[in-house]
């Protein structure tokens, strides 16, 4: 990923070039998530982000060229020369704050925006009721609003926007497209297997280690024939990750060595690259890089998509705001010790209590690939539209 710059440096690349911009961390990865698949449909598309101020600190963000920073205010030089400088062909703004003048600047340059995710509690005030609204002039700017809430699409659809203008859709939303994984090494996992009950942790820190050995420790007592699945983080843990469990008196299995897993093996290690085929296998993921509160936690929807319930600990990172929402439907649960990591394998290890939490996780899956897809259709028919135009000039 380039590194940041700021809004006088360098020149305009050649090319198409969209705008994000964010008003929410949850919004900015989705936003760079919906450009790095534009690029990889558009390979010289080049993609810029901005953000609130407020917003601090943002996560690195591959699908995003250049980091330009915080937008600034309004009426301010800096912003009339980042529209001089960087001439968007098309831009995408998430959430409100909107900047009239800005605004109004892209109309009369002719830059394509769209408005994504407007809430509620961030439509702009009307400041004179006496008089016309004036805020219809502020989103008449945009080529389509896309809302989730019904409200603010009627509040808009009373003004001149015609319907067509204004969709409702569910909400922004980082979606994902699951990791493949080699069908023949699932098969013949799945034949080694059988009707054993697996769990798996993903991405494990080696600290994290004796928790999970606790726990799966507890858990054998219940469900004699569990296997654990440990995928390390770091590759170069593995011997050290070996010699604790061997410490403790597992029976241990390395599947990256070629070590063939039998019916006493308790615990098979490997890396984290084949993340794909141990969600397929597990009915059960824990989301490990987050027992710690200063880990960076992982994103759930890879597991989710794969039909895996995620639990995770308290270290959430970047993704709080999309396991809240999943905490809200139970298609996650949160862990704090050994303990309840145990008390929840062992629950979710019966097929039923897995199907309605892999179910939930699913839904919500679902709705941010469609909101996703939505909306990179609609850029791809305005940047070939602008395309057509600019060929025939």
């Amino acid at each position: 990923m380039t590194e940041p710059h700021s809004l006088s440096s360098p020149p305009r690349p050649l090319g198409e070039v969209l705008w994000v911009h964010a008003t929410s961390i949850e919004r900015f990865m989705a936003l760079c998530d919906i450009g790095l698949r534009l690029k990889a449909m558009r390979p010289d598309l080049v993609v810029l982000a901005t953000w609130e101020a407020e917003m601090g600190e943002v996560p690195e963000a591959g699908g995003c060229d250049f980091l330009i920073g915080p937008l600034p205010s309004d009426q301010s030089s800096e912003a009339k020369a980042f529209l001089a400088q960087w001439q968007p062909d098309l831009c995408l703004w998430a959430g409100g704050n909107l900047r009239r003048g800005l605004l109004r600047q892209m109309r009369e340059q002719g830059i394509s925006a769209l408005l994504v995710d407007i809430l509620d509690r961030e439509m702009p005030a009307r400041k004179l009721r006496w008089l016309p609204d004036q805020r219809y002039r502020i989103f008449s700017g945009f080529d389509a609003i896309f809302t989730p809430s019904q409200t603010v699409r009627n509040q808009l659809l009373r003004g001149p926007l015609p319907a067509d203008q204004v969709m409702l859709t569910s909400r922004l939303r980082l979606s994902t497209v699951p990791p493949g994984c080699d069908h023949d090494a699932l098969s013949t996992l799945q034949q080694a297997l059988g009707s054993r009950p697996v769990w798996l942790a993903a991405r494990a820190q080696l600290e994290e280690l004796p928790t999970l050995l606790e726990a799966h420790r507890t858990a054998l007592r219940m469900l004699h024939r569990m296997l654990l699945v440990v995928a390390l983080d770091d590759p170069q843990s593995r011997a050290r990750a070996r010699n604790l469990i061997v410490a403790s008196g597992l029976q241990c299995a390395d599947w990256d060595a070629g070590e063939e897993m039998d019916d006493y093996t308790q615990i098979l290690i490997t890396d984290s690259t084949n993340l794909g085929l141990w969600y397929r296998l597990a009915p059960v993921s824990l989301l490990a890089s987050s027992l710690a509160p200063e880990m960076p936690g992982q994103n759930p929807l890879d597991a989710l998509a794969l039909g895996s319930v995620v639990l995770h600990g308290p270290a959430s990172g970047h993704h709080s705001a999309i396991y809240d929402q999943l905490a809200a439907l139970k298609a996650t649960k949160q862990v704090s010790s050994a303990e309840e990591l145990a008390e929840m394998v062992i629950h979710l290890s019966a097929p039923d209590m897995a199907a309605k939490r892999a179910l939930a996780g699913w839904t919500v899956v679902t709705e941010g690939a469609e909101m996703t897809d939505q909306l990179i259709e609609r850029v791809q028919d305005i940047l070939d539209l602008r395309e057509d135009q600019n060929a025939t000039s």
